[in-house]
């Protein structure tokens, strides 16, 4: 039974092989198109559009990772089934469910792997490529010019214009309230330093202070302010919710919500890291019956059903979750909700077919 498992299992790694080769090529240059459209602006160059989409290719893979679980499946069990050696597995008294068993174990070491490429490997050249994109168009690596970032904690909001790099800022705005909700002090600073610490140089300053009926400016040249923000919220301010690692989003959402702000798109980020593994095992557990449940059907019809298949779950996914942002639904019940779904279905398939 052991060489059954390990047959079955090579079998498995080489279709998730071949779909890996098929679809992260194709949504790779479908990428690098559509950055050879900035080509020419700026410093950007044809160069930076292919480091930029070579980048991208981990948050890709991790993106396409429940496709080509599917896919890859279909593709193994299909070639298995084509050649009548499902049948014959099923003559030498193995059941379905041993033969599901090869991958599901795969698909466990699929998603290892995927939670690896997460936390260390995705999130850091994802935002590699997203600065270097930004300074070679001049554009601001953080909301974009004249929007800027705003966060706040108990009694100061804090506005950042533009970060020109991890340890300067641009175009500071500080306001600090009483107790009471009323506006004590405003203040201005043409640009912010904050090296390794929670001390802001700040430089350019004009303070205006709010008592009774009067208001009195302050210019001066530099002067220091103990920001509530540390370097590492700083930085995860700049980012998108999905280029950040499960570790910096977890952060970032207790920051959020430890500070009274807006949190639930930056948590949801957070879920469907977990509703992509989740989504990852039911494409698994969809292809076994797909395959066993069509035996007449060739390879060929397989995959273009099992391609649609992908697609319209893709779709189902991204509509669910933009639908539960607008809506302000349950983060971890919109992010999970497509992958217990198909799951379900698929259990239930399992189900009647053996």
């Amino acid at each position: 039974m052991n060489v059954i498992n390990r047959y079955l299992a090579v079998q498995v790694l080489m279709g998730l092989g071949i779909a890996t080769v098929v679809l992260l090529p194709l949504f790779g240059f479908l990428d690098l198109l559509d950055q050879l459209d900035d080509v020419g602006r700026g410093t950007y160059r044809v160069q930076d559009a292919f480091l930029h989409t070579a980048l991208l290719l981990p948050r890709r893979f991790i993106q396409l990772a429940p496709f080509i679980a599917l896919l890859g499946n279909v593709i193994a069990l299909g070639r298995l089934a084509v050649g009548s050696e499902l049948t014959a597995l099923r003559v030498a008294g193995v059941s379905p469910i041993g033969i599901s068993l090869a991958p599901l174990a795969v698909g466990l070491l699929l998603l290892v792997s995927i939670a690896v490429l997460d936390q260390f490997v995705a999130p850091q050249l994802q935002q590699k490529a997203i600065s270097s994109r930004a300074v070679a168009l001049e554009k601001s690596a953080a909301l974009g010019k004249n929007l800027g970032i705003w966060t706040r904690d108990e009694r100061n909001i804090l506005r950042i214009g533009e970060m020109l790099h991890s340890g300067r800022a641009a175009d500071i705005e500080i306001m600090h309230f009483d107790d009471n909700g009323f506006l004590l002090t405003y203040t201005h600073a043409k640009h912010a330093d904050f090296n390794g610490g929670d001390l802001w140089d700040l430089q350019d300053v004009t303070t205006k202070t709010f008592t009774g009926n009067r208001i009195e400016s302050v210019n001066e040249q530099s002067t220091k302010w103990r920001s509530f923000l540390n370097p590492d919220d700083i930085s995860t301010l700049t980012k998108s919710p999905e280029s950040l690692s499960p570790v910096e989003l977890f952060l970032h959402v207790r920051f959020l919500r430890a500070t009274g702000q807006e949190a639930d798109a930056y948590a949801l980020a957070l879920w469907r890291k977990a509703g992509g593994g989740l989504t990852t095992i039911a494409m698994l557990l969809f292809s076994i019956p797909f395959v066993f449940g069509s035996v007449r059907a060739g390879l060929g019809s397989r995959l273009v059903l099992a391609t649609m298949l992908g697609i319209g779950v893709y779709l189902f996914d991204q509509i669910v979750s933009n639908a539960g942002l607008v809506l302000r639904l349950n983060p971890a019940l919109t992010a999970l909700s497509p992958g217990l779904m198909l799951a379900t279905i698929a259990v239930l398939w399992l189900r009647r077919i053996f």
